[in-house]
């Protein structure tokens, strides 16, 4: 036997599917799940170059050896994040880990995404396929992350074999690194996508290389005024040398995780602009 609806079910409005935060941020369309295709991609591209993709490996070494152990002598003892003893290249070193991940992030989300994006004309025919942007975004990514994993793989080889690691935690310093070339490469290739001409990678450079010389990389932050102290720790890699530094050193504390939220939120507000940007751009 059927039973019919009573007056109230039968006038009552359809239920509304409200969108969550990630569907208004990520609407259906963006993402078709084959960003890996893009990355097989890079790889076969990259097979030709390898030797410019590894030169990048050399900039921080040159940086340890010259600085660290040549004018070391000279500077004598630092003090560590736990407050011990630490000789100066050991001290430049984790900093010098956090600068080569960002390096090998950043150069790949740049100068190589607006290669493609405005000369190669690359993305105009992946998103002819059901690829999206977001997938765009990913890949790119993800081949940034990985030239800078290497970069940090090799630099951490490097600081095993001249001694400069004293503690077991420097194992989590890799994925460290990988987080904070992850986040840099997110927000690098975000700005690519406002870049209008090469002149504007000057100021790529303007803000890397100061970055890379102020963040306490080779100084600590005591030497600074209290202002610029400020202005120091509102700096990216500050976040990275200060969390590479204590995982080298054995200075493990809850304060670390701070600076893995930073780069967590850091990686999130680049992934987010870089694919509406790749939208706007190329699909509008």
């Amino acid at each position: 036997m059927s039973v019919e609806p009573t007056t109230i079910e039968q006038s009552a409005p359809p239920p509304r599917h409200v969108a969550g935060p990630l569907l208004r941020i990520f609407p259906p369309g963006l993402y078709a799940g084959r960003a890996s295709r893009l990355v097989e991609r890079s790889m076969l591209a990259g097979r030709g170059a390898w030797l410019a993709i590894l030169s990048g490996f050399f900039e921080p070494l040159f940086y340890l050896l010259s600085l660290g152990v040549a004018f070391g002598g000279m500077v004598g003892q630092l003090s560590a994040p736990g407050g011990a003893p630490i000789d100066y290249a050991a001290f430049i070193a984790p900093g010098l880990l956090a600068v080569s991940a960002m390096n090998g992030a950043v150069y790949d989300a740049t100068f190589n995404i607006f290669f493609k994006l405005k000369h190669a004309k690359l993305y105009d025919a992946v998103l002819a396929t059901p690829m999206g942007p977001l997938d765009v975004a990913i890949a790119e990514i993800t081949w940034a992350v990985l030239r800078g994993g290497v970069y940090s793989a090799g630099f951490l080889c490097v600081m095993l074999g001249m001694g400069l690691i004293t503690s077991p935690w420097a194992l989590l310093a890799l994925p460290a690194a990988v987080l904070v070339s992850f986040a840099f490469a997110a927000v690098g290739m975000a700005a690519t996508t406002f870049i209008r001409s090469t002149q504007d990678f000057d100021f790529v450079q303007l803000a890397i290389l100061p970055m890379a010389l102020f963040s306490t990389t080779f100084f600590p932050l005591e030497v600074y005024p209290r202002a610029a102290q400020l202005l120091v720790q509102c700096l990216p890699l500050f976040h990275g040398v200060e969390l590479m530094r204590g995982l080298s050193t054995g200075a493990v504390s809850w304060g670390l995780l701070g600076h893995v939220g930073y780069f967590v939120v850091m990686a999130g507000i680049g992934v987010v602009i870089a694919t509406r940007r790749l939208e706007r751009l190329l699909l509008k």
